[in-house]
C-alpha cells in the first residue's frame, strides 16, 4: 500500500487545487507492475496478432493497475505521468515497458497520455474534472485521432450553440474500444479545432477494410467517419489552433520514441536468447553483433533520461504553461526532435543486427521476432520525420554558443 500527503502546488487547474505529494516507492511499484504487463503483452502478442483485433485483456490489466488514471494530476488520483514534468523518467520508463511486451499496445496506451496531457494544457477547469473522472472512474481509454486524407473532419457551428461533424479520420487506434478520442478537425475560417467524440453516445462508421498492414495489426486503426455526429460545446478543447502549439506538439515525440525503444529492447533480449539456445555464443561475429546492439540500446536509453531531464528543467508541467512564454521553447522542441530522429535510426539499426544474428530460420513465424520487426518497421514511419530533422539543423544554424554548451539550460 502506499501513503501519501496532500501539499499545495501551483498549477494550471487553479489556485486552490490541493494535489498529492506520492512517495517515489509508489511510482515504483507501478513500474513494478507495467513490468508484469509487459510480460503478459508479450505472451499474448502473437494471439492478437491479426487484422480486426485489438488487446482487450491487456487494457483490463492497464486498467486494474491503475495506468488508465496515472496521466492525471494528482489531486486527481494520478501521478502527473505526462503532465508532470518532474516524472517524465518515470513516464518515458513507462512507455518503453509497454513497448517492451507489444508495440501495438504501446501506440494506444502512448495515445492514452497525449489526449490527457492536451485535456490537462488546453483544457477547462470543469473540463479537467469531467474527464478526469471518466478516465479514473469509469475507465474511458482515451486517444488522439488527428490523421485524415482529403474527406478530413469539419466542424460546422449549428443555431443551436452545438457543432456538427462532417467527413473522416484515417488511422484511428484502437477503433471501437477508445472511447473518448480528440476528433479534431478544421472550423468553417479555417482554422484547427480540437473536440471530443464520446463514441459510446454517437453513431460513427468505421471501415476495417481500410486498415491491412503487415505490422501493427492489433492496434484497429481503422477510418472512421464522423458525419452527422453533434457535440455540445465543452466537447470542443483549447481555442483554435492549439494543437499545432509548440513546444506541445513535438515535444510528445519522446513518448513514442521510449514506445519504440521498448520493441528494440525486445528484439535485443529475443536475439540473445536466440544464440544462446543455438550455443552460438562464442562466434566472434555475433559478439560484435550483440556488442553493437547492448550499445545502440544504452544510447536510447541516456537519450531518454537527458530528455526527460530537459523537461523537467523546462516547466513545472510538460511544456509549460499556455499563457505564458518560455524563450526556451525552440531549444526544447529542437532537442525532442533530435532524440526521435536518434531512436528512429538505433531502432533501424537493432532490426537489421538482429536479423543478421538469426538469419532466416530466427525470422519465420511464430518466432516473435517476426511480428515485432513486423510492428517497429511500421511503427518508426512517423510523419514529418525530414521536418523533424530540419528542425533541429535550423535551431543549431541560429545559435552560436559551442558544441559543449548547445544544450544547456
Amino acid at each position: 500500500m502506499c501513503y501519501v500527503k496532500e501539499a499545495a502546488i501551483n498549477t494550471q487547474l487553479s489556485k486552490d487545487v490541493i494535489l498529492t505529494e506520492w512517495h517515489d516507492s509508489c511510482i515504483a511499484e507501478v513500474l513494478r507492475r507495467a513490468r508484469e504487463i509487459a510480460d503478459y503483452c508479450m505472451l499474448n502478442a502473437s494471439a492478437i496478432d491479426y487484422n480486426g483485433a485489438f488487446p482487450k485483456k491487456e487494457f483490463e490489466l492497464i486498467a486494474e493497475a491503475g495506468l488508465l488514471s496515472a496521466p492525471l494530476h494528482r489531486g486527481l488520483g494520478g501521478w502527473g505521468a505526462g503532465i508532470d514534468a518532474s516524472v517524465t523518467q518515470q513516464l518515458l520508463m513507462l512507455l518503453k515497458q509497454i513497448g517492451r511486451g507489444n508495440l501495438a499496445v504501446g501506440r494506444v496506451y502512448e495515445g492514452h497520455i497525449n489526449a490527457l496531457q492536451l485535456i490537462q494544457t488546453f483544457g477547462t477547469k470543469e473540463q479537467i474534472a469531467t474527464y478526469a473522472s471518466e478516465a479514473r472512474d469509469r475507465l474511458k481509454i482515451f486517444g488522439v485521432w488527428n490523421a485524415e486524407a482529403a474527406d478530413g473532419v469539419k466542424i460546422i457551428p449549428l443555431e443551436d450553440g452545438k457543432y456538427r461533424l462532417e467527413g473522416c479520420k484515417t488511422f484511428c487506434s484502437g477503433s471501437g474500444y477508445v472511447e473518448r478520442p480528440f476528433v479534431n478537425g478544421v472550423l468553417p475560417d479555417g482554422t484547427w479545432q480540437m473536440c471530443i467524440v464520446p463514441m459510446d453516445e454517437v453513431a460513427t462508421v468505421s471501415d476495417p477494410s481500410w486498415w491491412e498492414p503487415s505490422g501493427m495489426r492489433a492496434t484497429a486503426s481503422y477510418k472512421v467517419d464522423f458525419s452527422g455526429v453533434e457535440l455540445q460545446q465543452n466537447a470542443l478543447i483549447g481555442e483554435p489552433g492549439d494543437y499545432y502549439r509548440q513546444p506541445w506538439l513535438s515535444v510528445g515525440v519522446i513518448r513514442f520514441a521510449a514506445v519504440q525503444l521498448g520493441g528494440a529492447e525486445a528484439l535485443f533480449d529475443l536475439t540473445r536468447e536466440y544464440l544462446q539456445k543455438l550455443n552460438y555464443t562464442n562466434d566472434p561475429y555475433q559478439r560484435e553483433r550483440l556488442g553493437r546492439m547492448a550499445i545502440a540500446i544504452e544510447s536510447g536509453n541516456l537519450w531518454l533520461r537527458s530528455a526527460a531531464d530537459m523537461v523537467a528543467a523546462y516547466a513545472p508541467v510538460f511544456g509549460g504553461y499556455p499563457t505564458v512564454d518560455n524563450p526556451q521553447a525552440s531549444q526544447l522542441v529542437a532537442y525532442a526532435n533530435m532524440v526521435r530522429t536518434a531512436i528512429e535510426q538505433i531502432c533501424i539499426d537493432v532490426m537489421q543486427m538482429c536479423e543478421r544474428s538469426v538469419g532466416t530460420r530466427g525470422l519465420l513465424p511464430p518466432n516473435p521476432m517476426e511480428r515485432i520487426i513486423r510492428d517497429l518497421t511500421l511503427y518508426l514511419r512517423q510523419p514529418a520525420f525530414d521536418a523533424a530533422l530540419s528542425s533541429v539543423g535550423q535551431y543549431v544554424l541560429a545559435e552560436s554558443n559551442p558544441a559543449h554548451s548547445l544544450w544547456n539550460q
